[in-house]
């Protein structure tokens, strides 16, 4: 347990503290890292210092012992946390997630690999194939992520330059079944250029120093960097033994063809990064007139490589492809400063693109498919992110403002998870105690993402206008609109102020401390520059993975395409995303700390770690929790799980409320000084008081499990001895001759009903003798039964609706989707429209709620074709009481709205065609063509929407519902009244569908 850390180790929880001060804090903080212990808690937070070498306390002991167990019952650990949220999800079935944040190099990338290494460790422990090779593609995809998102810095020897956020998807059993992969911002700029002492992404290096003499022959490539442009500058770096390039090429390529890449996909790979090394190679010279390559030989190299022609790339490289207003098509020549500028951003494209089709790759590999959650149960989520840290550097530019932004918007987000939910829910529940003052960091977001107002939309406004518009004006701007911000300052606005330059600098005041930014280059980085020439020319090459990462290049230059997104808008975006995740899911969160620039195991900086405990806001989260309570627990939830240990509550109370029970359990073991009682919950201060309950529960759960075993064995003999006296009555009125003879030959015959496939429907019955008829009808409702059981009370409604369709359509339609599962309600359906099903379930919530209809018997996407034989895209939604006409293009818009029982038939063809007609009491016909899906493209969904159909009519009020087929030109009438009774029972239609 935590309380079993000696005092020369200092608190194990800074709740603890006698005094909530800095100085008491650092102090702590200081000593564990003196001591060699590099965790902390507060509360459920991890604090955790960087210790910059090898520690042994990851090993299979050290995950044994914080297996199963209480937050509080070991030494504060990563594993601990870990353990916290898996428990969190399994029990509960609820979505968690892991929140792993700090500044640059302060050990987020590796805490993260030890939280995936646990729950690897922790899960499948009947060792099941399926499941390893779902959690071996999730732990090598760290390694090539690695490889090609992370690089050396300053601060860093294995920095993170991408974000990353990583749903692990589990089943019931808590074993992992896939994932998804979410990357953010890639720094595409240190393709083409690093800060002096930094490296480009280790698998330039991996390669040049990895690749074998034969591989790198084939690439015309030689093993040394420093040949290089792009890896020029970091090819003196010293780097430590972990990143060694040679053992980690060779890693990299087990790790890919564990994932599953193919050899081709693994050598288009290698083959795309020695083209951007080439490139980088590539110089122009200008005569005045024109510019050239200089030396051919690299560009016959980067064709070979790309599977491209040569004189298409110079054609790329040195001329750019433009379509006038009036549709004509000429080529402009580049400048050598323009040439060698389309160079650069081409190799970034091509990275860019590269990193991007790999982390789609892996998202192939272990995504969950064909997940149902009837038959798999809950599928629940741990989210890991493990993203850039705040950065500030000589020269901070574009990538380091969204970075930024990026950690204020976490900030926030923990803010408001853990400090102002804290207090709010001591408001809420009546608990008094005393209100913790913190700094929100709302004003910060709204500075860089309020609309027409933030810096991001100046900034796209910026790239929007037309004609010349400079980095500097962009900033004169800025310094125009938020010249009253209190956070945003400039030379302009700060004249006095020399750190800052003029028409270059300005700076933002964030929560982690006061950061310049040079405007240079922001709008070119923000704006897509790459040009059509190079989309084109990849999305033409005779590689198919190239091919595949350029979908964009099959559009012709005079084709007109909708302007792209800027990057600062990209990246908002998807960061609000990534926030709105993390919100919805139960939070945990490891606080990392870098302890000091030297990267020393020994050195503490106290200055240093003080700036960063400041600005993560450690010291409000002691003061909430120390003035607050460890933990919290609704009245029914907690009786619930501790109502076996008091003798007034088990196995049910007789008191007035829960809570009066959950104080009869406090009471009884004494805790009535360490809690609170709130409104809905209760409120233990010290995590002593839960320990003693569980240690008192585990204890009686043993005993409780005997007496439920001695409780069913008894039931089971007694319903053994009820089926013994049931059997031998039957035995005793079968003895007379007659019924003997009958029942014997019976039995003969029907001896092996139950392994037929048909389970006796063809054997012949036998003459019964007078008044023993009613043998047959016993057989024909065992018969029955053993149809109808094997079908669960979920799937009757689907088999009433087959059944419907069935009489409709035998005989008339070949298939009509009998074969496939029927889910109805598919614009619901996220497998099935994934990008639009949020946006059609809430529209279906609001006409639910005003046209008050019950159930949903169809939805889908269709085309709907009108008298001129024009179609367009529609969504389709038939409920109990109405049939409305969607625009999914529009949130789902209403755009007709009809009452079903207008409705007077349906007609269908007899091909394999997906064509309806609805007809309407007022002649006013719909003609449409149903969509098949996205998921499985040959679904037929014809008779899903008429079994639909027929049974709810068939099940309503009398009505005159006819059904049509349309056989070549002639109208073929079915009239099918549904006003009559039902033809067959339910045994007898599943009867035909099992024949059928």
């Amino acid at each position: 347990m935590a309380e079993l850390e000696g005092l020369e180790f200092g608190k194990s929880d800074f709740v603890l503290l006698d005094e909530v001060t800095m100085e008491q804090f650092m102090e702590n903080l200081k000593l564990r890292f003196e001591k060699g212990r590099i965790y902390t808690f507060i509360g459920e937070v991890v604090v955790s210092v960087n210790p910059y070498r090898q520690m042994d306390i990851y090993g299979k002991d050290t995950i044994d012992a914080y297996r199963g167990r209480e937050l509080y019952e070991n030494p504060p650990h990563l594993y601990a946390v870990s353990d916290a949220a898996y428990k969190a999800m399994k029990r509960r079935a609820k979505d968690t997630c892991i929140v792993i944040s700090g500044e640059s190099g302060a050990g987020k990338t590796e805490a993260s690999k030890y939280i995936m290494q646990y729950i690897a460790a922790i899960t499948n422990p009947g060792q099941r194939a399926e499941v390893e090779s779902v959690k071996n593609v999730l732990l090598k995809s760290n390694c090539v992520l690695e490889a090609f998102g992370n690089a050396k810095t300053n601060r860093n020897d294995n920095s993170s330059r991408f974000g990353k956020y990583m749903d692990i998807n589990f089943n019931f059993n808590g074993d992992p079944t896939g994932g998804h992969i979410n990357n953010y911002l890639l720094e595409k700029s240190r393709v083409v250029h690093q800060q002096e002492g930094e490296r480009n992404f280790h698998s330039f290096y991996q390669l040049l120093r990895g690749g074998s003499e034969e591989m790198l022959n084939s690439f015309h490539l030689e093993n040394d960097p420093a040949a290089y442009v792009y890896t020029r500058e970091g090819a003196e770096s010293t780097v430590s033994t972990t990143n060694n390039d040679r053992s980690s090429h060779k890693a990299v390529m087990s790790a890919l063809e564990v994932i599953g890449f193919s050899k081709e996909e693994i050598s288009s790979i290698y083959h795309i990064l020695a083209s951007i090394l080439l490139l980088g190679n590539m110089q122009f010279e200008s005569d005045g007139e024109s510019v050239q390559i200089v030396g051919l030989e690299a560009v016959n190299h980067i064709s070979e490589l790309t599977g491209t022609d040569p004189d298409s790339v110079t054609k790329s490289l040195l001329y750019r492809t433009v379509a006038t207003g009036g549709g004509e098509v000429i080529e402009k020549g580049h400048s050598e400063e323009e040439a060698c500028f389309g160079r650069d951003a081409f190799a970034k494209a091509l990275y860019e693109r590269l990193f991007g089709w790999i982390v789609g790759r892996i998202n192939s590999v272990i995504e969950v498919k064909n997940y149902n959650p009837v038959l798999h149960g809950k599928n629940t989520v741990i989210g890991v992110l493990d993203i850039y840290g705040f950065e500030i550097f000589d020269n901070n530019s574009f990538e380091q403002f969204c970075i930024n932004y990026c950690n204020e918007k976490l900030q926030q987000l923990f803010i408001e998870l853990i400090l102002q939910q804290e207090q709010g829910e001591y408001e809420r529940e009546g608990i008094t105690w005393q209100h913790i003052d913190y700094f929100n960091n709302q004003i910060i977001v709204d500075l860089v993402e309020q609309p027409h107002k933030g810096i991001i939309s100046i900034l796209d406004e910026a790239c929007l206008t037309v004609g010349k518009v400079t980095d500097t004006v962009c900033l004169d701007s800025m310094d125009t609109k938020l010249a009253q911000h209190p956070h945003y300052t400039s030379r302009k606005l700060s004249p006095t102020d020399k750190t800052m330059d003029f028409q270059k600098h300005f700076r933002i005041r964030h929560y982690a401390g006061d950061v310049t930014y040079s405007v240079e280059g922001f709008l070119d980085k923000n704006k897509d520059l790459l040009f059509q020439d190079f989309k084109r020319l990849m999305y033409n090459s005779s590689n198919s993975v190239l091919k595949e990462m350029w979908p964009d290049g099959q559009l012709s230059i005079t084709e007109v395409t909708k302007r792209p997104l800027t990057a600062a808008t990209l990246f908002k975006n998807s960061i609000v995303a990534l926030v709105d995740k993390l919100a919805c899911k139960e939070p945990y969160y490891v606080r990392c700390i870098k302890p000091n620039e030297m990267k020393s195991p020994v050195l503490f900086d106290d200055a240093r770690c003080q700036h960063q405990v400041a600005y993560l806001g450690l010291l409000e989260n002691v003061m909430v929790r120390r003035a607050g309570f460890a933990y919290r627990q609704p009245y029914a939830r907690f009786l619930q799980r501790y109502k076996m240990t008091c003798e007034y509550t088990w196995p049910n109370h007789l008191m007035s409320s829960d809570r009066d029970a959950v104080e009869a359990i406090v009471t009884q073991h004494g805790f009535q000084d360490d809690v609170a009682y709130g409104h809905t919950k209760l409120f233990v201060r010290t995590p002593r008081s839960l320990f003693t309950l569980e240690q008192e529960r585990a204890a009686l759960i043993p005993i409780l499990v005997l007496f439920l075993q001695k409780v069913w064995r008894g039931a089971l003999a007694r319903m053994r001895c009820r089926r013994m006296r049931a059997i031998y009555a039957i035995m005793g009125c079968y003895k007379r001759y007659k019924v003997k003879a009958h029942f014997w030959e019976v039995e003969r015959r029907f001896a092996n009903v139950r392994t037929m496939a048909d389970y006796g429907k063809s054997v012949e019955w036998p003459t019964p003798p007078i008044r023993q008829t009613h043998f047959e009808c016993i057989f024909v409702q065992w018969w029955a039964r053993q149809i109808v059981k094997n079908i669960p009370p979920s799937d009757m409604l689907e088999v009433r609706a087959k059944v419907a369709a069935l009489t409709a359509l035998s005989g008339e339609r070949k298939d009509w989707g009998v074969s496939r599962a029927w889910e109805r309600d598919y614009l619901a359906n996220v497998r099935d429209c994934p990008q639009t099903s949020s946006g059609f379930i809430r529209v279906s919530k609001e006409l639910r709620n005003k046209n008050e209809y019950s159930q949903v018997l169809f939805s889908g996407f269709c085309r709907k074709v009108n008298r001129f034989n024009k179609s367009t895209d529609r969504g389709l939604l038939v409920t109990d009481k109405y049939v409305y006409k969607l625009e999914p293009k529009k949130q789902y818009k209403v755009l007709k709205r009809l009452p079903l029982d207008s409705f007077t038939g349906i007609s269908v063809t007899s091909g394999v065609d997906q064509m309806v007609a609805l007809h309407t009491s007022a002649q006013d016909d719909v003609l449409l063509c149903l969509q098949r899906g996205q998921l499985c493209p040959n679904q037929d969904r014809v008779g899903e929407l008429v079994g639909s159909l027929v049974d709810h009519f068939t099940r309503s009020v009398t009505c005159t519902f006819r059904i049509k087929h349309v056989f070549g030109n002639t109208l073929f009438r079915n009239p099918f009244s549904l006003s009559s009774p039902l033809l067959h029972s339910i045994t007898q239609c599943k009867k035909e569908i099992f024949t059928k």
